[in-house]
Parts: structure tokens; C-alpha cells; sequence
């Protein structure tokens, strides 16, 4: 069934920065630490009802295919874009995988894409992107011994750096989510960022204790009585967002806000993109429903300290594990594409790294 056009819904009055948040925010494992604090009503929760949302570059493609082409265009030119399970290769070791991730509970996504749940069983050592998901309450306890990595400073509050306008809209959209704007007024904004890109269905299975992803394969492992790697810490994470100024945060909480009820159709895109691995669409897809969004002010600052400096420190920890071959790797799949992803960097340490899926 035909939607109304793309060029009349909210989504083309939201600039990229917005959308780039909430990729971005799928590559943190912070929302499900976030549960536990008990800041979602689990009541709320186990009402939360069914996913929903559209996907945006099917209707793209019937509405608008000139749009669509475009942006397959776009994908094709980012290296290493089409792939999510890769195989990592050195002569004189054993081979190892590498699988990129949402931090997610969808069930699609837990299933992995074939031939991964082979590899990670025959694997002798797991690696995530932080092995403090395998103790929720630890790592909690952790974050709130650095209260500025969390929490705003000098008594300041959400509403005394919005609007009351601004503050009413974060409120309501807290609200849906079954959480008092009271309860988390001392948040800093990428925190509350965290509560209103997830769905109220994915709060709902956080909420239940559902794993997502990473944090399953880190928890079999343990089980299955073989280590557990970690590339980061949560606090190391955190402090990538904290470096960035306010403001570009401040921003772009409101601007993911005035998504509303598209964010479903943004994220539901998203998980079709990486069910079908076709990771290099998702930046496109992402700014052609955003075009009046440059790449302006603190956007360029963002991008290299929240992907790109990350996947260096990645790639850099992971090395001596891969050395020792049969790794089964997972981390986030929008750190796997591009020119300065990880499939370039093992590459560059002289692995053969080729699509196993």
C-alpha cells in the first residue's frame, strides 16, 4: 500500500544530525545498563505492544525511485558496505569471524546470519566491544562512581537548559516510554537520547531482562566455559560522547524528538538494512530523508570520536586475540564499512578479510 510522499512527512524537516545520533546510539551497549536503573516502568513495559514502523527505501522506491538510486549510488561507493559476517584469514593460524552487531532483542537479530552460530561454537574465544555487559549491576554501579559521565553538573537539569517548549516535548516523549521527566531531569541529553531512540516494544524486552545480541554471545561463552574479551570500557564509551559538546547533544535530543512516530519507520529500515547486510546503505538512507542536514557544526567532531577513533582502539585491542586464531568477533555493524572501518584495518595488518555472509 502507497504511503503519502517522503517530502511531506517530518522526517525531511529533521536535519542528519539527528539520525546520525541514532545510528549512532546502536553502536552503545548504554540503553541496556539504563533498564536496570529502574527508570522504566515495567508496567509500561509489558504493555508495550508490538514493532512497528515502515521501511523507508521501499516506499522510496515505489514514490520516488530517482531518490532511491541515488542513494544506492551513494552505498555503493562505501568500501566493504555490503557484508555482515566477515572471515579473517592469516596463513599459519586458525581463521576467525567477525559479525557485526545490533545492540538490540529483535529475535531476527538474535539468530545471526548463516553460518555465524557455527563459527561462534567452534570459536575458542569470544570478543565484544565490553565484557561488562556480562554483569549488568557491576558496570551500573561503575557509571554512577562518574556521576559526569551521566548526570549534569553545578545543579543544572534538562529544563533549565530548554525551552518550556522544548522541555513539554521531551516530556511527552518521555512519557510514552512509561518515564517521569522528574525521574531524569538531572540526565545528560545523550542519556535521555538512549531512552527515546529505542522503541517502547525493545524498552518492553530490555525491560523483561531480554538480552540483546553482544550481550547473549558474551553470556553462551561464559557458559560454554571459554573467556570473554573486551575492546572497551563502558566508561570509555561514555566519555566518547561526553567529549562532545553540549550543545550538538542538546540538539540533537530535540531534533530526534520532532521525529515522533517516524523514529519507528527509521529504525525498522535500519534493522531491514542489516538483516539483508547492507550496512553501506544505512548513512545514505539516513541522510536522504534528512537532506537539509550538512555536515556543519560539531558533525565532523562526532563522526571521528564515536566511530572512527573508536575503530582504531578496536582493531588495536583485538589484534593479539585474532593472532592467536578461532576469535569469534562481534561488535557493532556500522564499525565494520567505510575506508577506516574494521574490515580495512585487519586488512591493513595483513589479514585476508572476505564476506562469509
Amino acid at each position: 500500500m502507497m504511503t503519502r510522499a517522503l517530502h511531506h512527512t517530518p522526517l525531511r524537516r529533521v536535519s542528519d544530525l539527528a539520525l546520525w545520533a541514532l545510528a549512532s546510539l546502536h553502536l552503545l551497549v548504554l540503553v541496556s545498563f539504563l533498564i536496570i536503573l529502574g527508570f522504566v516502568s515495567k508496567a509500561k513495559a509489558e504493555d508495550a505492544g508490538a514493532c512497528g514502523g515502515r521501511n523507508i527505501l521501499a516506499d522510496m522506491k515505489q514514490q520516488d525511485p530517482a531518490a532511491y538510486a541515488a542513494v544506492e549510488t551513494e552505498a555503493a561507493k562505501v568500501p566493504n558496505g555490503k557484508g555482515l559476517f566477515w572471515k579473517i584469514e592469516k596463513p599459519g593460524i586458525a581463521p576467525s569471524w567477525l559479525l557485526g552487531t545490533m545492540h538490540v532483542t529483535d529475535p531476527r537479530v538474535i539468530a545471526m546470519p548463516k553460518g555465524a552460530p557455527e563459527a561462534f561454537a567452534r570459536s575458542e574465544v569470544t570478543i565484544v566491544e565490553s565484557d561488562e555487559i556480562l554483569d549488568e549491576k557491576k558496570a551500573s554501579a561503575a557509571l554512577l562512581a562518574k556521576p559526569s559521565l551521566t548526570m549534569m553538573s553545578d545543579g543544572k537539569t534538562i529544563q533549565s537548559v530548554l525551552s518550556k517548549d522544548d522541555a513539554d516535548k521531551l516530556s511527552a516523549a518521555l512519557k510514552k516510554r512509561g518515564i517521569p521527566l522528574s525521574a531524569v531531569s538531572r540526565m545528560q541529553p545523550w542519556m535521555l537520547s538512549s531512552f527515546v531512540a529505542l522503541s517502547p516494544c525493545e524498552l518492553s524486552r530490555k525491560g523483561k531482562g531480554e538480552p540483546f545480541l553482544d550481550q547473549k554471545l558474551a553470556k553462551d561463552t561464559v557458559a560454554a566455559g571459554k573467556p570473554v574479551k573486551g575492546l572497551e570500557t563502558m566508561e570509555e564509551q561514555l566519555s566518547a560522547m561526553a567529549s562532545i559538546p553540549l550543545d550538538f547533544h542538546m540538539k540533537s535530543l530535540m531534533e530526534m524528538i520532532s521525529l515522533g512516530d517516524k523514529m519507528a519507520d527509521v529504525t525498522a529500515t535500519m534493522t531491514d538494512l542489516y538483516l539483508s547486510g547492507d550496512i553501506g546503505m544505512t548513512m545514505p538512507m539516513l541522510k536522504s530523508v534528512a537532506p537539509d542536514g550538512t555536515e556543519g557544526e560539531g558533525y565532523a567532531e562526532f563522526e571521528e570520536r564515536i566511530v572512527t577513533q573508536r575503530n582504531k582502539v578496536m582493531a588495536e585491542r583485538a589484534l593479539p586475540v585474532i593472532e592467536q586464531g578461532n576469535a569469534f568477533m562481534a561488535v557493532g555493524a556500522l564499525h565494520l564499512p567505510g575506508k577506516d572501518g574494521l574490515v580495512e584495518l585487519f586488512r591493513a595488518k595483513g589479514f585476508t578479510v572476505t564476506p562469509a555472509f
